[in-house]
């Protein structure tokens, strides 16, 4: 693989940081199935791996689809985007049991290091889903306009407390009837002074603001100043029937 291929810079050309860095910033991508957190990733990797040394882990009940989506694009070196399959609700590997999570992100800090940033993708999950601190520095929430112009009025703690709301696919609202400046407001009501971004993959403007959350994160990671926070444990609640570890039982997460 060539020194210069898209996110395998072993240094910030940008930041010029020397190379004793802290150990790479891990920022968690969460929210409901379909709402585009795939996409976001692609769409930053696109954006910062000419800058960035970077590597992706991604999490499915029980495939490896998100990962095959993401180096058939072609974002990233095939190998530096890894696969967990949690077999269970999502939510376990990213907040109870984060340890499948963790190996894999410091094999690829191991494998590929020194890494800038490494992006975890939870599986999609409810309103509710968040990232243990333990795993992630960062959280990015994914809600979309295709969910209804009332999903930021509901609540969760990925809504009110990650540090950042990105709400996607702006460029459908207009095919689903959804008035994207409301939609904002509610949300930066819910979440007390915490950014919201809008955000469509085809709008260079909010593509350039994500990506530079992404760097302004890294320079505060890097010099000490950003301290994770948890956005808080996941409500009680149930899943349906089926063969998965707590289907069908009510449970609640620390």
């Amino acid at each position: 693989m060539s020194e210069n291929a898209p996110g395998t810079q072993p240094l910030n050309q940008h930041f010029n940081e020397p190379l004793n860095q802290p150990r790479a910033l891990r920022l968690g991508v969460a929210g409901p199935v379909g709402t585009g957190k795939s996409s976001i990733l692609a769409t930053l990797c696109r954006a910062l791996a000419g800058e960035l040394s970077m590597a992706v882990v991604t999490n499915d009940i029980y495939t490896d689809e998100d990962a095959r989506f993401l180096r058939s694009a072609g974002v990233l070196p095939t190998e530096r985007i890894r696969a967990v399959e949690t077999g269970a609700c999502p939510h376990t590997a990213i907040r109870d049991d984060v340890s499948a999570n963790l190996d894999a992100v410091e094999d690829l800090e191991e494998a590929y290091g020194p890494l800038d940033l490494v992006l975890i993708e939870s599986g999609g999950d409810n309103l509710t889903a968040t990232f243990s601190p333990a795993l992630a520095d960062a959280q990015l929430f994914c809600i979309d306009v295709a969910g209804g112009g009332d999903v930021a009025r509901k609540g969760g703690p990925g809504i009110t407390g990650a540090d950042l709301l990105v709400i996607n696919k702006t460029d459908l609202a207009p095919h689903v009837e959804v008035d994207v400046a409301a939609m904002v407001a509610d949300a930066e009501a819910a979440r007390d002074g915490l950014r919201v971004l809008a955000l469509s993959k085809h709008d260079a403007a909010s593509v350039a603001e994500l990506a530079d959350w992404v760097r302004a994160l890294l320079v505060r990671h890097r010099s000490g100043t950003h301290v994770p926070t948890d956005p808080g444990p996941m409500a009680p609640h149930s899943h349906g029937p089926g063969p998965g570890p707590g289907d069908g039982e009510g449970h609640s997460h620390p």
